[in-house]
C-alpha cells in the first residue's frame, strides 16, 4: 500500500509499511512498496501538471480550437 498526504503544496507519498527497522539486514525486505510509492508520486505530479495546464488561460484555447482552417 501507499500512503499519500493530501493538502500539502508538495507531493508526499510513502510505503504503508513504514521504515521497516525491524527487518534491517535480514535480507527479507521487498522494495515493491517503495517503488509503488515513487510511481504514485510521479502519477500525482503528472496529474497536477495536466490540471494546472487545463485551468490556465482557457479562453485562448477555446478560440484557437473553434477557428476554421482558413482563419
Amino acid at each position: 500500500g501507499v500512503n499519500v498526504t493530501a493538502g500539502l503544496p508538495i507531493i508526499r507519498t510513502s510505503p504503508d509499511h513504514g521504515t521497516g527497522y525491524d527487518i534491517v539486514m535480514q535480507g527479507v525486505a521487498n522494495e515493491q512498496a517503495l517503488m509503488e510509492s515513487i510511481y504514485m508520486a510521479i502519477d500525482l505530479y503528472r496529474h497536477r501538471m495536466a490540471d494546472d495546464e487545463a485551468r490556465s488561460n482557457v479562453l485562448p484555447k477555446l478560440y484557437k480550437n473553434k477557428r476554421g482552417d482558413n482563419e
